[in-house]
């Protein structure tokens, strides 16, 4: 009698020693066949099963992608205030390198972790609300190499046929009053949303798409609907569920200060 195959996904995750990617490797496992790679392993579990791999190495880049299904690339500089030299090796060069060596290998999808800076001066000019489909705008040298993946992996898309799911993060973290800007509790994404987030950018029928991803907050002004429609994606949190305080509600949206997103 032959053996039953194995009908898991294996899971690239890139970045995994992020906030993000600690999240993704604990809650993911079960499901899937994970593969993950980083430079400094963030615990004794890393130590053990992480691929050290820099992605402006190829070669390294091509030697996780055998028999990978989905890479989810967080990996990159991820601050704002990042600098153009960091944003180039990590941020595009890196993309490209991962990119590239999925096509080569044949892998089926690119879940890519763009971000709310890629269209934040919408949000520093308080131009609300945003849709997918408005032109990126960003806020930084970090928002404009996340614009820049989103169009590397349309084109990978169109020309190679390699899906490319890209999502608009917004601020994951385990408490959303760790900060007391009314935009980042509207951009709030709590990790049990992150979770089904991705989970649903990795098996989605749809093939290509920019969407946002962000929690269920009353201040919201990022549209959700296609996230909602192609993706399958059903925020359950807010961050007002997590604190006694409650939104003012400001018509138009709050203020945002002229610096935005320096120091976020």
């Amino acid at each position: 009698m032959a053996a039953k195959q194995n009908s898991r996904r294996k899971v690239l995750i890139t970045g995994v020693t992020g906030n993000l990617g600690l999240v993704l490797e604990e809650r993911l496992g079960e499901d899937y066949d994970l593969v993950t790679q980083g430079r400094h392993p963030a615990n004794e579990h890393q130590e053990k099963t992480m691929h050290k791999v820099d992605l402006d190495d190829y070669d390294e880049v091509l030697g996780m992608m055998e028999g990978v299904d989905t890479v989810v690339h967080l990996a990159g500089a991820a601050s704002p205030d990042s600098e153009w030299d960091a944003v180039l090796t990590a941020n595009i060069v890196g993309l490209r390198h991962v990119l590239e060596a999925a096509r080569e290998s044949g892998v089926r999808r690119v879940v890519f972790a763009s971000s709310n800076h890629a269209m934040g001066m919408y949000d520093r000019h308080e131009e609300w609300p945003v849709y997918p489909h408005h032109l990126p705008r960003p806020d930084s040298l970090y928002g404009v190499s996340k614009a820049f993946g989103e169009v590397l992996g349309r084109f990978y898309h169109d020309e190679f046929g390699l899906d490319f799911i890209a999502l608009r993060i917004g601020w994951m973290s385990g408490d959303p009053m760790a900060a007391d800007e009314d935009i980042l509790h509207a951009m709030w994404l709590s990790e049990d949303d992150c979770e089904h987030v991705i989970r649903r950018a990795i098996e989605a029928e749809v093939t290509f798409g920019l969407y946002y991803a962000i929690s269920d907050n009353p201040n919201r002004r990022w549209d959700l609907t296609n996230t909602m429609l192609d993706l399958g994606y059903r925020p359950q949190d807010s961050w007002t569920d997590r604190t006694t305080e409650q939104e003012e509600v400001v018509e138009g949206g709050a203020e945002v200060r002229d610096n935005w997103p320096a120091g976020s």
